[in-house]
């Protein structure tokens, strides 16, 4: 049994609580704050455990889970590398065309715009398909430039929609040119002899006592009725001397990479 003396103690504790009760907010507020001091580390830790249980049991990933995931981050990245492997292509593109718009503007003769379609398995480095014909106003022998208006070929057959271009250093391609600097004539023919190079062509029937040294730049000549006058064609390589020394002949560098034509001009003089 209690005690008089717990009976007391009780008593006095009542009153004292009833005491602090009774008094202004702003101390009771100061109570219940304390209170909630004394007890807020333990509330702390029970929501700091609770927060590790959580992220323990999203961590322990089954294994075909894992896998799963890790397949379709891969997927993820090889998107967005295809992504942006597309992108630099169109910003390539968008540059050449920047470039080729500008050609009109500075040519002084008619330009169509034209995108390279396919080529001749049977004569890969000597033609090329556009996707221009007969409807858009094509005719055969009109002369083709690259996007930097350097000459690459005349057209050589004319469909309705679509038409070929044989390009230079074909046989079917001869083109009468200036050296510029000289003032000398002569004949862009195929390069002779060796594997193909789609980048040289040989300069025949000059004048043995031309003065042709490497590094001169060669153009068209406007003699030959189909190629107006005026169109780079290339840059003089090396110069030597055939029959007997009394003609020279040269090898030209093409300004035009022919291998590497996706978009032509199609020109009227």
């Amino acid at each position: 049994m209690l005690k008089r003396s717990h009976y007391i103690a009780m008593v006095l504790v009542a009153l004292f609580v009833l005491a602090l009760l009774s008094q202004s907010d702003w101390v009771a507020h100061g109570i219940r704050r304390l209170v909630g001091g004394l007890y807020l580390p333990f509330f702390g830790l029970a929501n700091s455990t609770r927060s590790i249980a959580d992220s323990a049991s999203t961590a322990l990933m089954s294994r075909p889970d894992l896998v799963k995931e890790l397949l379709a981050l891969r997927d993820e990245n090889q998107r967005l590398k295809l992504e942006a492997r597309q992108w630099d292509e169109a910003v390539k593109e968008n540059n050449r065309l920047r470039e080729a718009l500008s050609l009109p503007q500075q040519a002084p003769w008619k330009l169509r715009s034209a995108v390279v379609v396919g080529r001749d398995p049977a004569n890969w480095w000597r033609t090329i398909r556009i996707n221009r014909g007969s409807r858009d106003g094509i005719t055969n022998n009109l002369p083709v430039l690259s996007p930097q208006g350097f000459l690459v070929g005349r057209i050589s057959e004319t469909g309705y929609t679509h038409s070929q271009v044989v390009l230079l250093g074909d046989p079917d391609c001869r083109v009468s040119v200036l050296v510029e600097s000289t003032r000398d004539h002569g004949v862009i023919a195929p390069s002779g002899g060796g594997p193909v190079d789609d980048s040289v062509v040989e300069l025949k029937f000059l004048s043995g006592s031309s003065e042709l040294t490497p590094g001169l730049w060669v153009r068209t000549s406007g003699l030959g009725g189909i190629f107006p006058k005026g169109i780079l064609v290339g840059q003089v390589a090396d110069v030597r001397r055939v029959q007997y020394g009394l003609h020279l002949e040269a090898r030209v560098k093409l300004a035009a990479r022919l291998s590497a034509l996706e978009e032509v001009w199609v020109a009227w003089p």
